[in-house]
């Protein structure tokens, strides 16, 4: 199993009443697919899983199934912080459509490295192929590399991780160090070309999904190490990159989309829609920017 390049980490489309947008998600997909997504991510972190009933999110995994229709990778996202939950969750699911499960570190617990060890080898028994993913920023907890590269020498369907530790320096030693057929997949939509660079994979990118064509390109440039058109790419999408998560995300992302004619701004509580301000510099930016159509 090899999933490299742009992954997408899909939104969850809201109308304006908070019930799940189908033909937004629709388009969402299909904008991706044209643009030349490589894979598609469904149920993660932007996803607002969190938010979403059981059986909401059972017709959103299935509606990306049929709309895909075997055109691209699919990759579930299934975590938490119980462990063994986590573990059945994954066992008792009809994974046969994905190519992987992404399971998020578990949070707020703040386990030790060990602890993150002796999870990930709880859910490696599943037999199944899994994403790591290191999310400090929502987990509390950074994996180090060390556990990271203890689980990737042990474990081979532990075949990924999702790096999006806040030092770049934790995805040069992973690199450096990584088994052979282990694969780092940047979490960090702004490293992805320096890491990318470095010997990463690729991406499961957030803002990617609005701008698929231009991550598509910028990657294959870097891998045929034309780093000055790469960067070119890279420079123009930092400052919407830094804006589509100012307000925290989805919001920004939504916002983006919304602006892109693809869905509406709406994001359900805790979250709120993106300021009037941020609207305004995230139309700014576009134009700036020739980022929009």
């Amino acid at each position: 199993m090899k999933l490299s390049g742009l992954g997408v980490a899909l939104v969850t489309p809201f109308t304006s009443s908070l019930q799940v947008d189908f033909p937004a998600l629709e388009k969402l997909i299909e904008y991706n697919i044209t643009g030349g997504t490589d894979f598609l991510v469904a149920l993660g972190t932007t996803a607002e899983a969190a938010t979403l009933s059981a059986e909401e999110k059972k017709n959103v995994v299935d509606f990306i199934v049929k709309i895909n229709n075997n055109r691209l990778p699919l990759v579930l996202g299934i975590g938490g912080n119980n462990t063994m939950e986590v573990f059945d969750s994954i066992n008792y699911t009809d994974t046969s459509a994905f190519n992987a499960i992404l399971s998020v570190s578990p949070y707020y617990n703040r386990p030790s490295q060990e602890g993150l060890y002796q999870h990930y080898k709880q859910l490696a028994k599943s037999g199944k192929p899994i994403i790591m993913y290191n999310v400090p920023s929502r987990t509390g907890q950074n994996m180090e590399a060390a556990t990271t590269l203890r689980l990737a020498e042990e474990f081979p369907n532990l075949c990924i991780i999702k790096e999006a530790a806040p030092n770049i320096l934790q995805y040069f030693d992973i690199l450096r160090k990584k088994p052979k057929n282990f694969q780092l997949l940047s979490g960090d939509d702004e490293y992805t070309l320096p890491v990318s660079l470095a010997g990463g994979d690729g991406v499961i990118s957030v803002v990617g999904q609005a701008f698929p064509e231009q991550f598509k390109t910028m990657l294959q440039l870097a891998k045929e190490n034309r780093v000055q058109e790469a960067y070119a790419i890279h420079n123009n999408l930092v400052e919407i990159t830094r804006l589509i998560f100012s307000e925290g995300n989805p919001a920004g992302i939504k916002e983006l989309l919304h602006q892109l004619n693809i869905m509406e701004n709406s994001v359900r509580l805790p979250l709120v829609a993106a300021s009037q301000t941020l609207q305004e510099s995230i139309s700014k930016c576009l134009q700036e920017n020739n980022l929009k159509p």
